[in-house]
Order: structure tokens, then C-alpha cells, then sequence
């Protein structure tokens, strides 16, 4: 196996390594190599820094010798493993096995999820997963040792089958008893008010939300050129097609959902990133230390 971090976030890449502990564990040491901060601040033996009081904030970490001398006060912040409960919910319908190269999009949110469970299991997290289609189709709970089980049950699912996102989220509110953070990994096929208001049942029962929204390149460019007869891979219904007269129209259109999506998301408060699975797994998984290293500064 190579070091470099680039050539280890290379989807075609991964596709190759079919043991998901291998890859993980590789991405997440190319990627935190250099990285030395935690993700984010809880209550261990290092200091890290004063931040202001803010209400419901536990009394006994106020620095009353700062107080004395400021009148005002500041909260001891402290470098820490997390604790916190991370759900990874993956979209296992049939729409997700469509992939224009080696790496299909349901791959690629196994990739990814691999690696983010690694990396959070690395910081102390409980992790789980939940994947689904019409419903919810596996399910381990978030635990602090449950990443084995997380990754076994990750490497034997598949994606098939149709169903709404919503009637899964319904699902995962009640399975979810400890608030935490989801991280929702789909293709965002649904109406952006769907996808918004399943974000926010989540939110309302006390979760942080990350979405992300993988996008085939093909998808995303439409390369075709020959008439042909597209296929509605959960529905099943076909449609002969010119690509080349519809190109402009379909492009327009696709901007337009993915502009709804994020629009829709962020204004509910949920974390939003596409990502392109012909990229390398780099801007996802940045995305996730940011989205963590901003969840700690409000804490």
C-alpha cells in the first residue's frame, strides 16, 4: 500500500481493496497525517483555552480566578477525545448502484462512511449505521464497539429497491434515542422540501445533521450523444431519449435541484456538502472536521 494521501482518497483506487477495515484504516492515516489537533473539545487533562460563558454551560468548568480578576465569566476549554454518538445513514436504494466508472455511488458512500467511522471511532465516538431503501434495512447501534460490526454489515449490503427518505428518517428519530450527530449519505433524489423537512425531524430531536450528496460525473456532465433508452433505475420506467437535444435543458435543471437542495438544507441548519465521486475523498472528509470543529465552538 502506498503512504501518499492522494493516491489513498482515489475512489478507483479503493475500489480495489475489497477488506472496508483496510481501507478505512488506510484513508484515515494517509488523511490525519500532519494532523495533530482533536476534533473536537471536551473535558481531559489538557487546557486548550478561555471561551465566554454561554447558558447551559456546566458551572464547575467556569474559571472563577478569571472572574476575579475580570468580572466576567469564561469557561475552560480542554483538548479531548469526543463523545458523541455518530449515526451514519446510507441510501441503499437502487438509484445509488448507478455508476458511469469503476466506482458506483452506493461504493463510494461505503468508502466514504468506512472512513468517517474510522476516524470518529479514532476521537472516541460511538458509531452506528443504519442503511435503507423503502425502509430501514440495517441497523447498528451507535457504540463505542461496534465499528467492526458497522464495517462487516457496511461491506455486505447493497443497494436496491425504491422508497422515500422521509419514512426512513421517521424510523431512525425513534431508533435514535441518545441525540448525537447523523451523517446522511445519499444520491438527494427527492424533493428539496422532503430532504428538508426529514433533516429537520432530526434536528428538532436534538441531532446535528451532515448531508452528503453524492453525484455520479456523468450526472453531473451527461457525456451521452447516441439516441438511446434511458432506464429509471427504481422505477423502471423507460424513455427513448436524443442526449444531444436535452443536454442544455437537463443541465439547467440538475443546477437547479442541487442549488434547492443546499438552499433548502443550510436554511434548516444541517450541514450540506456534494460531492462528486469521481473526486478524491479529501473534500468529504474536510468537510467533516470543519463540520465537527464548528459544532465545538457553540458547545
Amino acid at each position: 500500500m502506498p503512504h501518499a494521501a492522494a493516491p489513498l482518497l482515489d475512489p478507483v483506487l479503493l475500489a480495489r481493496i475489497s477488506d472496508l477495515a483496510l481501507l478505512a484504516r488506510s484513508v484515515v492515516d494517509g488523511f490525519m497525517h500532519g494532523q495533530h489537533r482533536s476534533l473536537r473539545r471536551g473535558s481531559s487533562a489538557d487546557f486548550a483555552q478561555h471561551r465566554s460563558y454561554q447558558p447551559g454551560d456546566d458551572l464547575r468548568r467556569i474559571d472563577w480566578r478569571v472572574y476575579g480578576r475580570t468580572d466576567r465569566f469564561y469557561v475552560k476549554e480542554y483538548e479531548a477525545d469526543t463523545n458523541a454518538s455518530v449515526l451514519f445513514a446510507l441510501d441503499a436504494t437502487a438509484s445509488m448502484a448507478y455508476g458511469s466508472a469503476s466506482v458506483t455511488k452506493y461504493d463510494y458512500g461505503r468508502f466514504l462512511i468506512a472512513s468517517l467511522a474510522w476516524l470518529s471511532q479514532r476521537q472516541g465516538d460511538r458509531v452506528g449505521l443504519a442503511t435503507f431503501s423503502g425502509d430501514i434495512v440495517d441497523i447498528v447501534p451507535p457504540s463505542t464497539r461496534h465499528l467492526q460490526l458497522l464495517l462487516h454489515t457496511l461491506g455486505g449490503s447493497r443497494a436496491s429497491g425504491a422508497g422515500r427518505l422521509s419514512t426512513a428518517v421517521d424510523r431512525l428519530t425513534h431508533l435514535s434515542t441518545r441525540a448525537g450527530i447523523v451523517v446522511l449519505v445519499t444520491d438527494c433524489y427527492e424533493h428539496p422540501d422532503d430532504l428538508g423537512r426529514a433533516a429537520d425531524a432530526l434536528r428538532i430531536r436534538g441531532h446535528d445533521v451532515i448531508v452528503f450528496h453524492l453525484v455520479d460525473a456523468a450526472e453531473r456532465d451527461f457525456p451521452f450523444t447516441a439516441a438511446t433508452t434511458f432506464e429509471d433505475a427504481e422505477s423502471g420506467v423507460r424513455l427513448p431519449l436524443r442526449p444531444d437535444e436535452l443536454r442544455a435543458t437537463y443541465l439547467a435543471q440538475v443546477a437547479e435541484h442541487h442549488a434547492a437542495v443546499s438552499t433548502r438544507l443550510s436554511a434548516g441548519g444541517t450541514d450540506y456538502v456534494r460531492v462528486h465521486t469521481d473526486q478524491p475523498l479529501d473534500r468529504a472528509l474536510h468537510a467533516y472536521l470543519d463540520s465537527r470543529l464548528a459544532r465545538s465552538r457553540v458547545r
